[in-house]
């Protein structure tokens, strides 16, 4: 099976493929100083244009795990969530509380789909 590494960096690849499964890093916002909706938003987007370079999509994704360091922003971010994932097509899914890298970051997605 082929394995293919997208984005590499020093620390960490944003994407990797492995046969018929995409690997996604965990995602994070680009604008540190917004709200939890729009971080939420912005890490959405990021994770449609990963699965996309890939001939992806949100329809495919096997499994997310969730990231917050606050839950009270919990109900904020599922109704930008709700509004994303198709209906039918949601994923087995864990949100957990964990401090994150920046201080400003205040959600952090990682997700597993099929190719």
């Amino acid at each position: 099976m082929t394995l293919q590494r997208y984005h590499v960096g020093k620390r960490l690849a944003d994407m990797v493929v492995h046969g018929g499964t995409i690997y996604l890093a965990g995602q994070v916002a680009d604008d540190l100083s917004a709200d939890v909706t729009t971080q939420t938003r912005q890490v959405l987007a990021n994770i449609d244009r990963l699965l996309g370079e890939v001939g992806s999509d949100k329809t495919k994704i096997l499994s997310v795990t969730i990231y917050l360091p606050d839950m009270n922003d919990f109900s904020a971010m599922n109704a930008v969530w709700e509004a994303w994932v198709p209906a039918g097509q949601t994923p087995a899914r864990a949100t957990v509380q964990a401090r994150l890298a920046a201080s400003g970051y205040k959600i952090e997605i990682q997700v597993i789909a099929a190719a």
